[in-house]
């Protein structure tokens, strides 16, 4: 009998590793995709890609960081062919994590701009997102405001709202100046910023454009696609009704532009689909595909020429800084520090 009961847990062992095995089948006509952006917001392009080729996508959700342990902790056993994350600062985590490989797609050479992809074929650019300057349209002229250096003079003292330095976004930010300017220079920058804030740094950047419009400061830093969704929010006025009170400016226009960064994808370094997964970010980077993403995300397209959405017309043209985003992971220590330092929150 006890003979038996082994005979039947190794049957059943054997039965569960066969299931296991199969969730992410190997399929020629499957890819396993993990993705920190929602589903909604990655889905419908998904079903339209399966529909025009044929290949099924098996779509996983979840916070970005997460994602990034679940590909180390499973390593070349990772089903995972393609990894979308957000920030060029999490891409190159991913890089040196070692869980990205490097491929060569003419068609992405030459849709994406060079600054916005890995040098090395590591990662790409899906779409652009700004970080700009808002203010509260009733109590800051536009003319008072011209770069970002610029709001750590006096005269913003108890203005600004930010999130915290723990943020990606802000960090990035912080990085993309670091690129441009002598370390000494930022520090001190940013210590004159910190001296600015109106509030200790909490919530996100809809939290940021929340508390100036109801007085708690006069501008906010935040990503432009937050705004956009606000504007949008039909099912909750009040993010509405902030909205409204709030103005775009566009820093640093008559130098390096207003700072951009992007949502990313990457062929894992597991891949056993690797074809089928270069044919999906060829997709996601046609004309269509962009359309369809800057009008659901309120983000801009990275392949140049695609028109943008009437959102994104209403905010006017501006320059963006053309720095590879690639610097912004390389330096992403550097800045972290540098915040600290400056006693940024």
């Amino acid at each position: 009998m006890i003979f038996l009961n082994k005979k039947l847990l190794l049957l059943s062992l054997l039965c569960v590793s066969f299931i296991t095995t199969n969730v992410y089948s190997a399929d020629e006509k499957e890819i396993n995709l993990y993705s920190a952006r929602k589903e909604k917001l990655i889905k419908p392009l998904l079903d339209q890609f399966t529909k025009q080729t044929k290949i099924k996508v098996n779509l996983v959700t979840g916070k970005a960081d997460a994602l990034l342990k679940r590909l180390e902790i499973e390593g070349k056993n990772s089903p995972a062919d393609i990894f979308i994350t957000t920030d060029a600062g999490r891409l190159h985590r991913a890089q040196e994590a070692g869980v990205l490989q490097s491929i060569h797609s003419e068609v992405l050479d030459k849709a994406i701009p060079a600054n916005l992809r890995e040098p090395n074929g590591f990662w790409y650019g899906l779409s652009q997102r700004a970080r700009p300057i808002f203010y509260v349209k009733d109590r800051v002229k536009p003319e008072e405001l011209s770069t970002y250096e610029a709001l750590a003079d006096e005269k913003w003292k108890g203005s600004i709202c930010i999130r915290s330095s723990s943020n990606i976004y802000n960090q990035s930010l912080v990085a993309s100046m670091l690129s441009h300017k002598k370390k000494e220079d930022v520090e001190a920058w940013a210590k004159a910023l910190v001296a600015n804030f109106a509030k200790p740094p909490k919530g996100g950047d809809r939290d940021q454009i929340k508390a100036a419009a109801a007085g708690q400061c006069d501008i906010a830093i935040a990503n432009t696609y937050y705004f956009g969704k606000m504007v949008h929010a039909k099912k909750d006025p009040k993010q509405q009704q902030a909205a409204e009170k709030m103005a775009i400016f566009w820093p640093n226009q008559a130098d390096r532009g207003t700072h951009v960064n992007i949502s990313g994808i990457a062929v894992t370094k597991a891949s056993k689909h690797k074809d089928n997964a270069i044919k999906l970010i060829e997709f996601l980077v046609s004309e269509d595909a962009q359309k369809w993403y800057a009008e659901s995300n309120h983000e801009y397209p990275v392949v140049e020429g695609v028109e943008w959405s009437e959102t994104l017309k209403s905010w006017g043209k501006f320059k963006s800084d053309t720095l590879n985003l690639s610097n912004l992971g390389k330096l992403n220590s550097d800045a972290v520090k540098l915040m600290d330092r400056a006693g940024w929150k």
